[in-house]
């Protein structure tokens, strides 16, 4: 069933090439859909409405609409409820356009799916959406209660994410017992997430004409010691409850200057600092001023780590029933957000982060399919 939606749907079912409601499609033709659905961050609207009539025409789930997050659950009244998570947007296309998906046979991969957002995220969305069918097939039977969120904004500044937005606006819905965030691990499970911060570094000088140079100061020229502590620097590896996380700080962004003759007064260098989820938000800030001691900084923004948590009975259950051995998750990922929340949570999906934005971007089919298996397992065991 549906309930109130704060944005109401703009589309509904049809005969779209990009429809996912078909129930004949199998998991991997689904993920193929999915991508084809254009959604940069803050152009999500297509790819949810597509996502919220497929759950819409599901059996017995409560779907909730808020912006271009979608959020489907049961209510069945189980002692337990579990939470799968993905985000619908990508980064931007290649030019030319990485879309539609090429389905190909990869010299190292194997099968794959070619193309912007096959790894991060949409082959998990895809694996979310099956998992849904199969839950709904289940009805009654099912052992445990479970939460489907798909969100918008991830790939940009934390301040937009729909998740952290679906927190404020509903929190009731994000509530459960234990969550799997479906960001590519290569069908590994991945313990919290590094934190991420971004400053801007600025050096300030006096303009002039660029043939009279000594009437003015040059900012650009100023910036260079700024770059060579950033050469310099020596990224720490943090053991955080037996994983260790690597941290990492580099420079992003330069921009300075007004005109081809004209000395620059001012230069910003922009910085992401990778920390180790040992570190809260006031460290990490702390550690990026004292790299940069002397220079202005601003931080721009900051979202925390996770830490693993695997010690937890949940997560230890989830780790053991995926027979895989934890690694540490270098990125930031919303497992941050669960934390936060009180939600034990874990990083589990198909897809190797190493593709992840890039200009081939692609996914295993066969991690699509594993992932899909193993979840369907864990979440359908103890059926009644």
């Amino acid at each position: 069933m549906s309930v109130p939606t704060s944005t109401p749907p703009s589309a509904g079912p049809g005969t779209d090439p990009t429809d996912l409601t078909d129930p004949g499609l199998d998991v991997v033709e689904l993920v193929r859909r999915i991508c084809d659905t254009p959604s940069v961050s803050g152009d999500e609207r297509a790819l949810a409405d597509a996502v919220e009539a497929a759950l819409t025409a599901l059996a017995g789930f409560e779907v909730t609409r808020d912006g271009d997050a979608v959020v489907a659950r049961t209510t069945l009244g189980r002692p337990e409820r579990v939470l799968l998570a993905g985000h619908l947007d990508t980064v931007p296309l290649t030019d030319p356009p990485n879309l539609p998906v090429r389905r190909e046979q990869h010299p190292v991969d194997g099968d794959v799916l070619v193309g912007r957002g096959t790894c991060d995220m949409k082959g998990g969305v895809g694996v979310q959406l099956a998992l849904a069918r199969r839950a709904a097939a289940a009805g009654e039977d099912l052992a445990r209660d479970v939460t489907f969120v798909f969100y918008d904004h991830e790939e940009v500044e934390a301040a937009r994410n729909g998740l952290g937005r679906l927190a404020r606006n509903h929190p009731g819905l994000l509530a459960a017992d234990f969550a799997v965030l479906l960001e590519p691990s290569s069908a590994v499970v991945e313990g919290g997430c590094n934190g991420t911060l971004r400053a801007e570094v600025t050096t300030t000088g006096t303009a002039a004409h660029s043939a009279r140079p000594w009437r003015g100061h040059n900012a650009i020229h100023d910036a260079a010691p700024v770059l060579a502590r950033l050469a310099a620097y020596a990224p720490r590896e943090v053991d955080v409850e037996g994983l260790v996380f690597r941290e990492a700080l580099n420079a992003v962004l330069v921009s300075g200057g007004v005109a081809g003759n004209v000395i620059p007064d001012r230069c910003t260098v922009t910085v992401n600092y990778r920390f180790a989820p040992s570190l809260d938000a006031a460290g990490a800030q702390a550690h990026v001023r004292e790299v940069f001691d002397g220079f202005a900084v601003e931080v721009t923004d900051v979202a925390e780590g996770a830490r693993p948590g695997l010690h937890l009975p949940a997560a230890a259950d989830f780790v053991a029933r995926t027979g895989t051995t934890p690694l540490p998750k270098y990125g930031w990922t919303d497992v941050a957000r669960f934390s936060a929340l009180g939600v034990p949570a874990v990083n589990y999906g198909p897809g190797d982060n190493a593709t992840a934005h890039a200009d081939d971007e692609r996914c295993r089919t066969a991690e699509v399919e594993q992932c899909l298996e193993v979840l369907t397992g864990w979440l359908l065991d103890g059926a009644r």
